[in-house]
């Protein structure tokens, strides 16, 4: 990318940072306040958590068909059909649900707010279309530090996004959340993504067998998808852990909260973290970050570990994801990048959607240190592939060497 590139370069980081944070807050109201809610719409209090759940189904179900289109139509159309079909319709109709006493249309609501995230979890892999190959691993980092703003937000809209309707105030915070999703509507209508090149005939692209047996690309996807769902299955327990050791919602938020930032401030460094030391120095010190939290969680369960777990797991969760993220970005050719964006994001929030799901069940039999305990030799699997690829792996085709390779055929 040229000098002349540079000032649309930014601006395009910039959108992306921009409505990654409008997005983060819906995902955080969510986490925050649809267990809540739901729990005072259904009759089943088992259920109670369902709309939580479905906002990760609703990722699981968007997140490949999401690549494949917009490699089809483009980055901006994309991801303005999930602000739109997601962010904007999602929200409403969580509010309406709520309105109407109608446990059915604030499931529909957070479903729809799922699809929302499928399309929103390509901002990252934007930012690395539109950067240059010394920039990329910094963009990608960047457009996630947007997680910083919604830290704050997300929590506050929670509470203090109540007041907007008086008569019905847990469908307050949703109607924000529709307001936000238009804020990022406006946003990424002025993205400049440029297009990836066509290929002229089947043997511009390698198949999916051949791309995903790449050791990179395992050990990109292996940090990404476990990395993620320990965060998710740790963090989701967290709360119910804390309560059964007697600490009130207030405590819990305050760890919350400090855990979100865990996740998303080490981002203004992480990318260059790897630019310095390589995307493999950062995945292991991920790993080894993960493995602190999870030493801290066993080692007792006062205000201070609960802190120090949680914050350590959100910065291990950054390592590894953002690592993960660019490592993938080195595994394909420009023509590959949907199916193999898709099936890396379909597998990361398929494990991420059980590990939800099964936080409660394991808390429940296993107690808080048998969970953490649990997630120990997931996170020891993602350190033994990363450690092997950095220092006994043989080096593969990357990328470039692939294009070329094909072109010749």
């Amino acid at each position: 990318m040229t000098a002349t590139n540079l000032p649309r370069e930014k601006t395009n980081v910039a959108i992306l940072a921009a409505s990654q944070a409008l997005f983060l807050i819906a995902a955080i109201t969510v986490m925050t306040l649809s267990g809540v809610v739901g729990q005072q719409l259904t009759p089943e209090p088992a259920l109670a958590t369902l709309p939580v759940a479905l906002m990760q189904v609703g990722a699981l179900l968007a997140t490949f068909p999401a690549s494949m289109l917009m490699k089809r139509i483009g980055r901006r159309p994309g991801f303005l059909l999930g602000t739109t079909l997601g962010g904007i319709a999602g929200g409403g109709l969580a509010a309406l649900g709520v309105a109407e006493g109608s446990f059915l249309l604030f499931n529909l609501g957070n479903l729809l707010l799922g699809v929302y995230q499928g399309f929103a979890m390509y901002y990252r892999f934007a930012a690395a279309d539109c950067a240059g190959e010394h920039f990329r691993s910094k963009a990608i980092s960047l457009v996630l530090a947007g997680g910083v703003v919604a830290a704050v937000l997300g929590p506050w809209n929670a509470n203090y996004g109540q007041a907007l309707w008086a008569a019905h105030p847990a469908a307050g915070p949703y109607l924000m959340v529709m307001a936000l999703a238009v804020a990022a509507t406006v946003l990424v209508g002025m993205l400049r993504v440029p297009r990836a090149r066509e290929p002229h005939g089947a043997a511009a692209q390698r198949h999916l067998p051949e791309i995903i047996s790449q050791p990179r690309f395992i050990v990109a996807l292996t940090a990404a998808a476990i990395g993620y769902a320990v965060m998710v299955l740790v963090m989701t327990a967290t709360p119910l852990a804390m309560r059964q050791s007697g600490f009130d919602m207030g405590r819990a938020s305050f760890v919350m909260q400090w855990h979100v930032l865990g996740m998303f401030a080490p981002s203004f460094i992480t990318g260059s973290l790897i630019a310095r030391f390589g995307v493999l120095n950062v995945l292991l010190a991920g790993g080894l970050v993960l493995l602190m939290s999870a030493g801290i969680a066993v080692g007792g369960q006062t205000l201070p570990h609960y802190w120090a777990a949680l914050v350590l797991l959100g910065v291990g969760w950054n390592f590894l994801f953002i690592g993960g993220s660019t490592l993938v970005t080195e595994t394909h050719t420009p023509e590959e990048r949907g199916k193999v964006q898709g099936l890396n994001d379909l597998v990361v929030f398929g494990l991420v959607s059980i590990g939800s799901l099964m936080a409660g069940a394991l808390l429940y039999h296993l107690g808080w240190v048998g969970l953490n305990l649990t997630v120990m030799p997931f996170i020891a699997l993602t350190l033994s592939a990363t450690a092997w690829l950095r220092f006994a792996a043989p080096t593969g085709l990357n990328p470039e060497d692939a294009a070329t390779h094909l072109r010749a055929d």
